[in-house]
């Protein structure tokens, strides 16, 4: 009888294992890749023709550095989530690109705001996030 007990025991818990096993793989967060953390964004944001490379990509006007089409094919992700995917790193990231736009290329926030917010649903979410950080969101 312990050797049936046994063997019953085995045949259930091989598959109760291998579903916890994927069900944490599914629930382990997804985080954007990082490769690209290390990028100098004072030296993008300080360069006019770097910055325009870089908003011309995201508007579809001009061609896309790796960087830039990896920012493009998350940005509307990372707006919809809160950036919860984003690393810490791309989080001060966003924020230092956003103050330098609304504070000294508002032509570009502009746009970009005309193509990824048009609505205004997303200012409006992140206002009092923003505002903590100092950040007043134009309308």
């Amino acid at each position: 009888m312990y050797a049936n007990f046994s063997f019953y025991f085995q045949m259930l818990t091989k598959p109760f294992v291998v579903i916890c096993c994927l069900a944490v793989a599914v629930l382990a967060e997804e985080k954007y890749t990082d490769k690209y953390d290390n990028i100098n964004i004072h030296e993008i944001l300080e360069n006019k023709r770097l910055l325009t490379a870089y908003v011309n990509c995201m508007l579809d006007k001009g061609k896309c550095s790796p960087e830039g089409k990896e920012l493009k094919d998350h940005i509307q992700d990372a707006l919809e989530t809160g950036c919860e995917k984003c690393t810490e790193k791309q989080k001060e990231g966003a924020t230092t690109i956003i103050e330098r736009l609304i504070s000294h290329e508002k032509e570009f926030w502009d746009e970009l705001c005309a193509k990824y917010d048009p609505e205004g649903v997303w200012r409006k979410k992140y206002e009092e996030q923003a505002k903590e950080k100092g950040i007043i969101i134009p309308h």
